[in-house]
This record gives structure tokens, sequence and C-alpha cells, in this order.
């Protein structure tokens, strides 16, 4: 078996942070976004510099993100990667790159759900559903939300991802009840004929429409992985598999040794660095979601590249912390285009930035056909059983 090149590897997800349409975007309806492109137009370039220099403007030269400039000598391996899953959505581009893609479309329910699955709900909730339709999760709170404190009804909406979404008010519907309840909608609908690939707890607080506010009591409650992935993997060979953010969510706590919730996208970075200061080996996984909820659905363009910004600003805190056996990898899952129409996630190529301060200079990669090379290189470098798809870069960085 190979010696393992890092002790420690490193990968965030920037939720939702794509870098132009994929190859398959009409499939999906979503000809012409381009979430990092509009985002930096939007903000009248973005100031990133922590990104630039790993070359994030490099991985599409004919098209440079508005202020990123290209760089001669970047500091990462950079290049973009198109996902295979039949879907758009957290889960599948998760579960991708640890090597499972998801090649069945999932269940949505664009007219709503059944009567039938609404009547169970009602029943064992001894509460009744309000709405049933797609919506956008702030303005169906602004909508409702009201009469809810009032009715305690409970807000049922979804999108245009396969997801079962309840919004209550957290001093009308207790948490531990909503989570109960959701809890009872992931049994329900684990399998056909519903077969939804997350049901979300929305719990929201405020005193009316003007100042309702999503908490971060989220809780995301996902199918289980129907097959092992490189977390498995990595858990069975003693090595730490360390979640940050909704990843325990995501891989419903399977192939995690240890996680942490996360409150916010500063929350989900300070807990990275606090990682960083640990003497682990293993792999560390960290989400930040707010690109994705807090203003991707929302499609707020400025709040979008200031949360990028923000970002960059806490990697540069970060980056000299890592030693010469870290490798970090910087992704995303889907796209979100806050300059695109509707509130859905978008079908986009992503960035991967692949850093380690042992590298002399970045180079670019091959385009990835697939999100599972991440997982295929986590595994080849510390010598696990490889997933059944993906090829591993870990040979090409020098």
């Amino acid at each position: 078996m190979m010696a393992e090149k890092y002790k420690r590897i490193h990968i965030i997800v920037l939720d939702s942070v794509g870098i132009g349409e994929a190859t398959d975007a009409a499939k999906y309806h979503d000809e012409g976004c381009d979430t990092l492109g509009h985002t930096a137009e939007a903000m009248g370039g973005l100031n990133v510099p922590n990104l630039a220099k790993m070359g994030l403007s490099n991985i599409r030269p004919e098209n440079p993100i508005k202020g990123v400039p290209l760089q001669e000598r970047p500091i990462a391996y950079y290049t973009k990667m198109h996902e295979v899953s039949a879907g758009k959505d957290s889960m599948d581009g998760h579960w991708e790159m640890m090597g499972l893609p998801v090649t069945t479309p999932l269940r949505t329910f664009p007219e709503g759900f059944p009567d039938e699955l609404i009547e169970k709900i009602e029943a064992y909730s001894g509460r009744k559903v309000l709405w049933n339709k797609p919506a956008s999760g702030t303005e169906i709170i602004k909508k409702f939300g009201e009469r809810q404190m009032k009715t305690g009804e409970l807000i049922v909406y979804t999108s245009a991802d396969s997801v079962l979404q309840i919004a209550a008010h957290e001093r009308v519907i207790p948490l531990n009840e909503l989570y109960d309840i959701c809890a009872y909608c992931r049994r329900l609908t684990a399998e056909e004929p519903y077969r939804i690939g997350r049901v979300i707890a929305r719990p929201y607080v405020g005193d009316s429409a003007e100042n309702f506010e999503r908490t971060a009591n989220r809780r995301d409650l996902t199918l289980e992985p129907p097959e092992e992935t490189v977390l498995d993997f990595l858990v069975y060979a003693g090595l730490d598999s360390l979640a940050i953010g909704k990843i325990n969510d995501i891989f419903s706590g399977r192939g995690i040794s240890q996680g942490w919730h996360t409150e916010s996208n500063d929350d989900g970075v300070n807990r990275w660095i606090e990682v960083l200061n640990r003497d682990f080996h293993g792999l560390s996984f960290t989400n930040l979601v707010d690109f994705d909820a807090k203003y991707g659905h929302r499609r707020e363009p400025v709040l979008f590249g200031k949360a990028l910004e923000a970002f960059d600003r806490q990697l540069g805190e970060a980056l000299p912390k890592l030693k010469s056996d870290d490798l970090l990898i910087i992704t995303a899952d889907h796209g979100n285009d806050p300059g695109f129409r509707g509130t859905d996630h978008t079908r986009e190529y992503v960035p991967l930035l692949v850093y380690s301060p042992k590298f002399s200079k970045g180079r670019p990669l091959p385009v990835r056909k697939i999100f599972a090379d991440i997982g295929a290189t986590v595994a080849e470098n510390f010598g696990v059983r490889r997933p059944k798809v993906g090829d591993s870069f870990l040979q090409d960085l020098k």
C-alpha cells in the first residue's frame, strides 16, 4: 500500500456556489445560470484575494470572474467538476462526492403532496396542514406566519427539489415537537410511493410578517445512504471523519466519528479552524450553508457576494494554520444563482480548488466528470477502500 501523502484532508463545501451552467443545464431549464459570475457582476466585482490567489478565475480564463484577477502563479490546483447525479440537491452532491451518485431521480411534488400523505401528517401531529405547495421559505412565513401563530397549523411546502419542509414558529410549536413531526414524515417518505430526499424542519421566530426570521435550529433529515461511502471506509479503518455543519444530517450520521451543528458560515469556519488546531488523522468535512439558505434561494446577489468576501477573510486566517501534510479542498455541491429566475437550485459546474503548503505552485487539473473524484482521492490517500466510481487526482498533485 502506498504511504499516505497527507495526514489530514479538509473538504469545505461552499453550499450552492456554482461556476457556470453545466452541459446538461437545459434539461433542468437552467440555461444561462452562473452563480459566481452573476454575483460578481451584482457586486461590481468580488474582493476575494485568497480565493483569487488560489486560482478561482483561472478555472474559467475565457470568462474571468469580475474583480477576481487571473493568476500567473496560483498557489492551488484548480478546475471545475460536473455532477452526474439525477438531481441538483445538496444530498445528491455530497453523496456523489463520497462515491455514491444518485442515479435514480427522487420524487418531486410540484403540485403539492398527495392528500393521503397530508392526512397522515395531520392525524399524527394533531395539527392541520397549511399551504402544501412549492414556495420560497422566507416568503411563505411572511404570508402565513401570523396565521400560524394563531392557529398552530403546520406550514408545509416544497420546491423543485425532492424536499418536504415544515415551517413553524418556535413559540407556537416547540422544537422537540417539530423535530418529532419531521421524523415521522421522514419515516413516511423514505420509500415509494413518496421517496423524498430530505425532510427539513424550518423553525422561525418574530412577532409579525415584518420581522419573522428563520433560525439556526433547522434540521435536515435525509434518506440513509443505500450503500457505504468513503466516510464509512474511513471509520472502518479507524481514521477520523469529522463533520461540520449539515454534513452529519446529509449522511444521516453514517460514517461520522464526530460532528458539530453550526449556526452560520462564520460559525462553521470558526469550528473548522478549531479542528485545524487539533491533532487528528483523517478527514474534516465542512458545509457552509448560508450561501444557499440565506442568499441563493432568496435571490440576494449582493448579500451572497458579501458572504463570499466574509468567507475569504476567514480563509486568510486559516491558511497559515495548514501544515505541509494537510490538503485543503474547496468546492460546492450545486449552484443557486442569486441573479437567476425562480428560487431553486441551478444545474452548474462547481469549482475545485486544491491546496497544500507543500505545493511549489498550483496548476490546472483536467475537468472532473464526476464529483466522486474527491472521494476517490481521499480513499487513495488514506489507503482505504475506493468508491465504485471516481478517479483520484492524488498523483497529479506534485
